[in-house]
């Protein structure tokens, strides 16, 4: 039998103390600007890999496109695995060595990856990137809700989601750079630079407040120290969330396929959205998290997100037939309803994956979270593909569908969760 929850003394909007000023530009929190740094550095670094990374192993490696789209994919779901132990080691040993010892070893497959001369050898280091690389965002996930206090967490999360886009914007821009100059030695520069960062990100991190995951796992009795595998409440919410979170291929993938197949905008629509897309999640997701700290502004923002995402395919699908300029301004008007749905459903599920983990097993709880969410990055763009591209008004009235579905299925999730005492902070 579990008993209700108890109700924490609500913090004023007078008594607590923002986490940043001037719209979100700036931390105020000095832990929060050391995140701040080695986040921006670390985004930084994978921006600038991120739109090289196909382009060096098919042109500079010499391996055929599909092959390293299959290696791709096969490393993918190793780092889908990776996520729930990684974020156990974090509660056994601490966030800090875990999230250092894991950055570490991505710089060092990056390394590898300019001496990669055969598609065994490809294989076996995208594997050990991917798997590093995607077991550490559970951890450092993990780490933030032990530095950032409990008051101020979510705002504190959307300030770094603006760094992140902030650094990857930077990052992508010299990557751009070395497309141009298309050359081995262009590309692996980047590569080079891309582990500096990621190795000095990891030396950052131990400076740090640390050892709070550590003491909160020698508290937790044996049997919660796994439990979040098997917390059907919380997989309930992990795989709502999972849903909404399909939404950042459909810009990705989706859009980009659908405006030069489906419709007569002009072929450049599509960087234009995703500029759209960055401005206006760095100008909005700090303001948004306001009012969506605990859970029933969570459960109201995502139910808001999946509404307004349906909204969106609606509008994308009505694209389709018009004149190059009107489908232009729909396209467009669907993009700002789609930011909107997006920085609410990003703050509804920061409150809800901290809100309802054990915070003696937050590692564990922070990689089935986090797993969640790239299962839905891994499955999105076949998805999307299959409804949208390929079948038109009728598949984005399934993604609608989908989406609304998700928004409307946090509510009782999270009431069952809620249930359970020993939630939260």
């Amino acid at each position: 039998m579990t008993s209700s929850p108890p109700v924490p003394s609500p913090v004023s909007a007078a008594e607590r103390v923002p986490a940043t000023r001037f719209a979100g530009l700036l931390p105020t929190d000095p832990q929060l600007l050391r995140l701040s740094l080695l986040t921006l550095l670390n985004a930084f670094g994978r921006g600038l890999f991120f739109p090289v990374s196909v382009l060096y192993f098919t042109r500079v490696v010499g391996l055929g496109a599909t092959s390293v789209g299959v290696g791709l994919t096969i490393a993918g779901l190793f780092g889908i695995a990776a996520g729930v132990p990684a974020g156990r080691a974090s509660d056994r040993w601490g966030r800090r060595p875990v999230l250092t010892a894991l950055w570490v070893g991505c710089g060092v497959m990056l390394v590898a990856y300019t001496v990669v001369g055969s598609y065994a050898a490809f294989l076996a280091t995208a594997i050990g990137y991917a798997a590093l690389c995607q077991a550490s965002m559970g951890v450092r996930n993990a780490l933030y809700a032990d530095v950032l206090p409990p008051s101020t967490r979510v705002e504190g999360r959307a300030h770094l989601r603006m760094v992140t886009n902030v650094g990857m914007g930077i990052g992508g821009a010299f990557g751009a750079l070395a497309l141009q100059a298309d050359s081995r030695a262009g590309y692996t520069v980047l590569i080079l630079v891309d582990a500096v960062a990621f190795t000095v990100s990891a030396l950052m991190v131990l400076r740090l407040p640390g050892g709070a995951g550590r003491r909160a796992e020698r508290d937790a009795p044996e049997g919660s120290r796994w439990r979040a595998v098997r917390d059907l409440p919380y997989l309930a919410v992990t795989c709502s969330n999972a849903v909404l979170a399909l939404q950042y291929s459909l810009l990705e993938v989706g859009l980009p396929l659908w405006i030069v197949q489906h419709t007569d905008a002009p072929r450049w629509t599509a960087a234009l959205l995703m500029i759209l897309n960055c401005v206006l999640v760095a100008l909005l997701q700090v303001r948004v998290t306001r009012g969506v700290e605990d859970l029933p502004g969570a459960v109201r923002a995502m139910r808001r997100s999946g509404l307004l995402l349906a909204l969106s395919c609606a509008a994308f699908a009505c694209a389709a037939g018009l004149s190059p300029m009107a489908a232009l301004g729909v396209l467009v008007v669907g993009a700002v309803v789609q930011v909107l749905a997006e920085v609410l459903s990003a703050a509804g599920g920061w409150t809800v994956g901290y809100g309802l983990a054990d915070a003696r097993a937050q590692g564990v709880y922070q990689g089935v979270f986090n797993s969640g969410q790239a299962a839905a990055t891994m499955a999105a763009p076949a998805l999307v593909t299959v409804t949208a591209i390929e079948h038109g008004p009728l598949g984005w009235a399934v993604l609608a569908v989908l989406f609304v579905g998700a928004g409307l299925g946090m509510a009782p999730a999270v009431r069952r969760a809620r249930r359970d005492a020993w939630r939260g902070e």
